[in-house]
């Protein structure tokens, strides 16, 4: 049997042929259903991470597949020298439901925060009138964007930059969740604060309540815009379509990612006219951003977490989840905190590294990943019913006490 239609093979051409830039679980997927994964064996895991909350709708969800289909045998591309029967619909739909004027399509998350920051600083310059080449972005401490150059300029993670500068200037680096450092660095540069609502990949850490309130009113203030990174925790994760919701917060300028698509690379940066009018034909594009087949993928995926009531589910069944977590009466277990179906269980020091905790988790039959060393999240697709849950809780008690 050729070494690549094993699992022990896959492991092995993955380890001898691809760049070691992950740390992967010992484990390959064959195929998915909602929020269940199987391995060569069929043997079933419940998946909890949800390829990072891109997966809301879970698995091959029929709805998406359907349309998936259809559209790869009618038309997948034709860049955006032309137009296509699914851009405009898409367009319309994400704007309405951010409440804004425009869209621009790009791929990828790390791309729509990349286009974010280009019209946050060309808004400077034109609409703000910054002098050239002096705009500033305030940023957050522990934030992650992406692993673009100019994103990793601005994060804290060393791991991230060892070894890839020189690095972009014009960020500024502040505490996450203090809005009096935010009112510190703030000045005539500034063109925007860029904030994740709940940082996802820094464990699972919520700010304080009215942060974003208060964040809001500084930017309003001072003329500066509000960029909300909503690519993890929007479309339903955090019981909300947006988390900004949590304190009917309106950023300036909304970054959607993973979830959009539904299991297939699609982003978007939205905002009222004023902001993104600042384009002009040439100044910033995507061969794939805007293509028929993510278009029409995504419209599905939106149609899916509106009408199945994702948002609502995601707030329910979250809070039964970790209302669950909490009562697991561990000597390894320091805190359990999250929102809606975004939970991260933070390790006592003395526990042991997350990373041994998943695997033990793996090997029952639950799949989450560590983030850093002493947090497992708990991210599993919108869809996931109580008795699912009460499944993974079985397993996750036997591995905790």
């Amino acid at each position: 049997m050729p070494i690549s239609h094993t699992p022990a093979g896959h492991i092995i051409l993955n380890k001898v042929y691809g760049a070691s830039n992950y740390n992967p679980l010992p484990i390959v997927i064959k195929r998915g259903k909602g929020v269940w994964v199987y391995d060569f064996n069929d043997k079933k895991y419940l998946d909890c991470l949800s390829a990072y909350s891109a997966v809301n709708q879970g698995h091959c969800h029929p709805r998406i597949v359907k349309v998936a289909r259809q559209q790869a045998g009618r038309l997948t591309l034709t860049s955006r020298a032309f137009l296509n029967t699914e851009s405009g619909p898409f367009f319309k739909e994400i704007a309405e439901l951010c409440g804004k004027d425009k869209v621009l399509p790009m791929n990828t998350g790390a791309e729509a925060v990349e286009t974010a920051i280009k019209t946050a600083r060309k808004w400077g310059y034109q609409v703000k009138k910054i002098e050239p080449d002096q705009a500033e972005i305030i940023v957050f401490e522990n934030n992650f964007h992406g692993r673009t150059i100019s994103i990793i300029s601005f994060s804290t993670e060393p791991q991230y930059r060892r070894g890839f500068g020189p690095f972009t200037p014009g960020f500024r680096i502040v505490r996450y969740g203090d809005i009096e450092a935010v009112r510190t660095v703030l000045n005539k540069n500034t063109a925007a604060v860029l904030v994740e609502p709940i940082q996802g990949e820094a464990g699972i850490i919520i700010p304080p309540k009215g942060f974003l309130n208060d964040l809001k009113k500084l930017c309003a203030d001072n003329h500066v815009l509000l960029i909300a990174d909503e690519i993890q925790t929007g479309l339903g994760r955090t019981g909300k379509m947006f988390c900004c919701d949590h304190e009917e917060v309106v950023p300036d300028i909304y970054v959607l990612g993973k979830a959009l698509g539904g299991g297939y690379p699609v982003s978007a940066v939205v905002a009222d006219k004023e902001i993104l009018g600042v384009f002009q034909p040439g100044d910033h594009g995507s061969t794939f951003g805007g293509n028929p087949f993510a278009c029409a993928v995504a419209r599905e995926a939106l149609r899916v977490t509106v009408e199945e009531n994702l948002p609502e589910n995601a707030a329910q069944m979250g809070n039964y989840f970790m209302g669950e977590l909490r009562k697991i009466n561990s000597p390894h277990v320091k805190e359990v905190r999250g929102r809606g179906l975004l939970i991260g269980m933070e390790l006592k020091a003395k526990a042991g590294t997350a990373r041994s905790f998943c695997e033990k988790l793996m090997n029952l039959g639950v799949l989450c990943k560590e983030t850093h060393e002493s947090v497992i999240r708990f991210a599993p697709p919108l869809v996931i019913t109580k008795g699912e849950i009460n499944w993974a809780l079985s397993r996750i008690r036997k591995v905790f006490i």
